[in-house]
């Protein structure tokens, strides 16, 4: 029991007198950068962090400060602290346009806010922040090696978006507001006229204008139908080998069928 004491006691020892403990210690901003950047390369990046934290004040408008804020963001941003890494991303280029490391801290903004976009349902605040600094990346350098990862990280962030104004418009169909199904699903269409759920779309807005048009009263079906059948048309041009063709088809002979029964 005596060996294991000593032993424990000379291993507290040591961790006490190792570099990162003596850094923390001195008021030697030298040392602490020294130590820190040693940590940095080694990917101990959460012992570098709390002497970059040390730093910061200090080293602002030093020639050594460039490399130090950098690599303080990267620290953040390995150990996933995506909200810290974004601000001192956008602070470096900010600070430092004409670094050779203002291309990538300007792209790594944008990644640390697409790390923080949650799942479509939720509030995408950072969805959107992380279109617009990879809009804004890829507009001002569009020859980087990073292009097709922003580009990617563009496009499926946008995805996101556009799934969830689908699906909030598809939601007054489910609940059977085929009225409000109708103008949210049209204004989707008119918002994103590229969006793969174009199709499904435009789908759910013919069943729901058909909803409203056999719903009426009988002084309002006749325009309804009509409606209804031009919507129609409009799909069917546009998606003539349609996923929903069948459904559609049934729609357009009922609607048929009760323009003639009301033509009697």
């Amino acid at each position: 029991m005596k060996i294991k004491s000593i032993v424990l006691l000379v291993l507290l020892v040591l961790a006490s007198c190792s570099p990162f403990q003596k850094a923390m210690k001195s008021e030697d901003n030298a040392l602490k950068y020294q130590v820190a950047d040693t940590l940095f390369q080694k990917g101990k990046y959460d012992k570098a962090i709390r002497l970059f934290e040390q730093l910061v004040p200090s080293y602002k408008g030093k020639p050594q400060a460039e490399r130090m804020f950098f690599q303080y963001a990267e620290s953040l941003f390995k150990t996933k602290q995506y909200a810290l890494a974004a601000y001192e991303y956008e602070r470096f280029h900010a600070n430092y346009p004409r670094s050779e490391k203002a291309e990538e801290s300007l792209y790594k903004s944008g990644l640390c806010y697409s790390k923080l976009s949650p799942v479509y349902s939720l509030d995408q605040v950072d969805t959107y922040k992380a279109i617009d600094k990879m809009q804004i990346f890829i507009d001002k350098y569009p020859d980087s090696p990073f292009i097709a990862d922003a580009n990617k990280i563009a496009q499926s962030l946008q995805g996101k978006i556009e799934k969830k104004f689908y699906l909030n418009a598809k939601q007054y169909h489910l609940i059977s507001d085929y009225k409000s199904a109708v103008v949210a699903l049209e204004n989707f269409i008119q918002d994103f006229p590229g969006t793969t759920y174009k199709e499904d779309a435009y789908f759910y807005k013919l069943d729901s204008s058909f909803q409203v048009a056999i719903n009426s009263f009988e002084s309002k079906m006749k325009p309804r139908l009509q409606e209804t059948l031009e919507i129609y048309e409009k799909m069917i041009k546009l998606y003539p080998e349609s996923k929903y063709l069948d459904k559609m088809n049934k729609i357009k002979s009922e609607v048929q069928e009760k323009l003639q029964n009301l033509a009697k």
